[in-house]
């Protein structure tokens, strides 16, 4: 299968910022936008649930929000089709997930394919799932990290965009570790959301070039 072109963004880049918890990537993002340099806005900010902090901090910043409960919808699909047209009427340039605790179904990642990025606090394919800090604890590894990679099908496996490196360190536990890594996750995703947004984009098969 032949390469997509690289993306072509119109700056400011247009963010739609996927949120379940405390939203401190999300924060992150919001603080990077307003910059003018950086090349991007945060258009709206989508949650699977109400009441959380990371939609009080969009609607602190005057940065449109909207929820979607599972349990409000027939089925999982129909949800995700909900959840794709509504982040459609924002005409993204970029999806991201900053902490949404959702895996995109079918219809959401055939809106949006390429675009839709995410984070994982493990440098993949080491250590998948949920417990990326723990896992790397457990396999007694020296060095773990966090990766943001394009979302796919699967559990992250989707190709990746950029990786940053955390040293495990001797009295570290879950805990302390994944601190540390969210801290320098948080700086990856900037980053990697910034160079996209101002300089575009590739995928082709398992490689993502950053102009």
């Amino acid at each position: 299968m032949s390469a997509p072109p690289i993306e072509e963004t119109a700056l400011p880049a247009r963010l739609a910022v996927l949120v379940s918890g405390a939203g401190t990537n999300l924060q992150a993002l919001l603080d990077a936008c307003a910059d003018p340099a950086y090349g991007a806005t945060v258009a709206v900010v989508g949650a699977d649930r109400d009441g959380i902090e990371a939609l009080v901090r969009a609607e602190r910043a005057g940065v449109p929000t909207f929820s979607l409960r599972v349990s409000d919808f027939p089925d999982r699909a129909a949800w995700d089709q909900a959840f794709a047209d509504e982040v459609a009427k924002y005409e993204p340039t970029l999806v991201v997930s900053a902490g949404f605790m959702k895996l995109a179904g079918a219809a959401f990642l055939d809106r949006f394919g390429d675009r839709y990025i995410n984070t994982h606090p493990a440098l993949l394919p080491s250590f998948p799932g949920m417990h990326g800090a723990r896992d790397a604890l457990d396999y007694g590894v020296k060095v773990t990290g966090c990766t943001v990679f394009i979302v796919d099908a699967g559990v992250d496996t989707g190709p990746i965009i950029g990786q940053a490196v955390v040293d495990v360190r001797d009295d570290d536990d879950e805990s302390s570790l994944h601190e540390r890594i969210k801290d320098v996750e948080r700086q990856l995703l900037v980053d990697v959301v910034g160079r996209m947004a101002r300089d575009g984009w590739q995928v082709s098969g398992r490689k993502v070039h950053l102009r």
